[in-house]
């Protein structure tokens, strides 16, 4: 015979089906039922990591995993102790699910499938009898003295004494939750490209160049930076740096329409002064060397370097040891201190991440449970959480979920 209490979770995600699957692990008597709007639940587990599931990262240390959360890691610092990378792990190696760790700490089904972590949830919501309803749409919540009524689009009325919001980046998520008390951090786009129009880039899509600095001007106070791979595309640029600056700068770039200048050091492993230096030492010990076609530095491909050669004004067919003072400081410039406009946003396809959403200061992240609207708990992105790709987000996802699931 079932237990009375009935938890109804809103939005079948990540979050949400975690959710319900540990706290049905605990309490395998309640009633449990996630709503979700779509056809499908775990849409975007599905095609995370180009269909993959980058699932977590392999950082196991609380301190320094925080470090990659651009909001929501100070919140998260007690939360990681108590369920972290190495506790998901642990929890699908338990079902069977083994992951493999890419170089770049990138975590992944060993299938390369991520059907395998879709079928896993799945499983585990039947063994434990959470009744899934697709196609599923809230209308309304109304919070009662004790429980909340739940109006559901179709007609249907659902009591229930525990909600789960897990809602994602959906509005009618946000809607909720401010209805019910909550203060909801503007939501903006997180994870995204450059749009960049510009002449040294091109007929250079494709692209890559493995080390340098990209450095978002006129933020005022805000040192806003970052280090990795560009990778230069179509309309501008794109790559692990990129995508990293963009979630760092997410809300001044909102304020400023997604139009900014921006500095880029192509070769940071070094600064203009040396880089003059190494370059003087190129033009002696090859003097009879044509610039455009001698390139010393092995991190430039051959054609961006020559379109920085040509933008330097320096003439073609012109020697090493032909080299001006002034076009020596322009080209060094141009490698090290680069100017760029952005003039737009583009899509990275793989993550669908937001900055904002119910404020952090409203949650108890002990259990996860609002400080406003007792009975109602909140886990993944509706939160005012977003990490850098690189399967960050899919863990404060899991974590808040566990943390919710053990404490409804």
């Amino acid at each position: 015979m079932k237990n009375q209490l009935k938890i109804i979770v809103i939005g079948g995600g990540a979050a949400g089906f975690f959710g319900a699957i540990n706290c049905a692990i605990l309490n395998p008597n309640y009633e449990i039922i996630i709503l979700e709007a779509g056809s499908k639940p775990l849409t975007k587990v599905k095609i995370s990591g180009g269909g993959r599931c980058n699932v977590t990262h392999h950082c196991f240390d609380p301190s320094t995993l925080i470090n990659f959360y651009p909001r929501g890691g100070k919140a998260l610092r007690g939360a990681f102790t108590r369920f972290q990378p190495q506790n998901m792990i642990t929890w699908l190696q338990q079902r069977g699910v083994q992951l493999k760790t890419e170089e770049d700490g990138r975590m992944f089904p060993i299938t390369d499938d991520s059907q395998t972590i879709i079928n896993c949830f799945l499983n585990e919501g039947k063994k434990y009898n959470i009744l899934l309803k697709t196609q599923t749409i809230v209308k309304d919540i109304i919070k009662q003295e004790n429980s909340f009524k739940i109006e559901l689009k179709n007609g249907e009325i659902l009591e229930t004494d525990h909600i789960l919001m897990a809602t994602g980046s959906n509005p009618s998520g946000y809607h909720f939750a401010q209805k019910l008390g909550h203060k909801i951090e503007k939501p903006v786009p997180s994870l995204f490209t450059f749009n960049i129009k510009d002449s040294r880039l091109q007929n250079l899509a494709g692209i890559a160049v493995e080390n340098a600095t990209l450095k978002l001007l006129n933020t005022g106070k805000t040192k806003i930076e970052q280090t990795g791979i560009i990778l230069i595309t179509h309309w501008g640029i794109s790559g692990p740096a990129v995508l990293k600056l963009s979630a760092w700068g997410a809300r001044i770039l909102a304020e400023n329409n997604y139009k900014l200048d921006l500095q880029i050091n192509w070769v940071s492993q070094y600064n203009a002064e040396s880089l003059t230096e190494f370059l003087l030492g190129i033009k002696l010990k090859n003097p009879r060397q044509k610039i455009e076609t001698f390139s010393p530095l092995s991190t430039i491909p051959k054609r961006l370097w020559q379109n920085f050669v040509k933008f330097s004004a320096i003439p073609e067919g012109k020697i090493w040891a032909e080299l001006s003072k002034k076009e020596l400081i322009k080209l060094v410039q141009e490698l090290t201190q680069g100017g760029y406009k952005i003039t737009g946003k583009g899509v990275f396809k793989e993550e669908f991440v937001t900055c904002g959403g119910v404020s952090l200061k409203e949650i108890n992240f002990q259990t996860m449970e609002s400080k406003k609207c007792t009975g109602l708990y909140f886990a993944g992105e509706i939160l005012d959480i977003d990490g850098i790709t690189g399967g960050f987000n899919f863990q404060s996802a899991w974590t808040t979920a566990f943390i919710a699931g053990n404490n409804m």
